[in-house]
């Protein structure tokens, strides 16, 4: 049975290295437009963008999507689900799926499959990974993971893990950055001081390993598509999207 859950996708108009890049044109839509339809086709009993901008908010109610607004002070996405969460009233118990805006072209069953995977594992987060050769993870902006026995994140990298050191036989996994969590572990979360190996790695989601909370984690069921970051990663999404047209 596939739990109840919502997407919530945090978009902010100030990026630094593509500014704007929500409302950026791909082919024939703003580019939050595909997030959002890709999050509709997943099994998301609800599906809310969460800004701070005006401009996005009219452009999300024009093509009929909801928006939540919420404040311009916020340090990190996480932090502007839980103003979300809080404002729509949602209880401890409810599963959000955090779909970073610029992630057009992630398929809607991961979405599904990481909110089944939060419930199944009982992990405090979920999230997803792919397989990648030993020539990607030497790449500082593709995050690795290595997990246990059982699919429990042991740590997030940037840096090549695992190190192998002989045997040339290392499995190197990529991080997907879609993430699955409760409200009531969100505010929880979001109380706790940043580590040093967040701060390092500069990767939010070790400040969950280092307080001792749980994140599972498996191969995404299908791979995604790439975000986008640069005007080059735009021209790149938009030609997969012609082809899968």
């Amino acid at each position: 049975m596939l739990p109840d859950f919502k997407v919530v996708i945090p978009a902010r108009y100030a990026s630094t290295r593509l500014p704007g890049k929500p409302l950026l044109t791909l082919i024939d839509k703003p580019m939050i437009e595909w997030v959002y339809q890709a999050a509709s086709s997943s099994q998301a009993n609800e599906v809310i963008v969460a800004t701070d901008d005006g401009r996005i908010i009219d452009c999300v109610e024009g093509f009929g999507g909801i928006c939540c607004k919420t404040r311009d002070d916020h340090e990190t996405g996480t932090d502007r689900i839980v103003e979300v969460s809080e404002s729509m009233g949602w209880s401890d118990d409810s599963i959000i799926v955090n779909l970073q805006g610029d992630e057009p072209l992630m398929p809607a069953q991961n979405m599904t499959q990481v909110a089944t995977n939060l419930v199944e594992s009982g992990c405090d987060m979920a999230t997803l990974h792919k397989s990648i050769d030993a020539k990607a993870a030497e790449d500082p902006n593709l995050v690795k993971l290595v997990t246990d026995k059982d699919g429990r994140a042991l740590y997030f990298s940037r840096s090549k893990i695992p190190f192998d050191r002989e045997t040339g036989n290392a499995v190197y996994c990529g991080h997907i950055g879609l993430y699955a969590y409760r409200v009531g572990f969100l505010k929880t979360y979001t109380r706790l001081k940043p580590s040093m190996l967040e701060q390092s790695e500069k990767l939010e989601q070790l400040r969950a390993l280092f307080y001792g909370y749980s994140i599972h984690t498996e191969e995404a069921r299908e791979k995604p598509g790439p975000g986008v970051d640069t005007p080059q990663d735009l021209e790149r999404v938009s030609d997969q999207i012609r082809l899968l047209k």
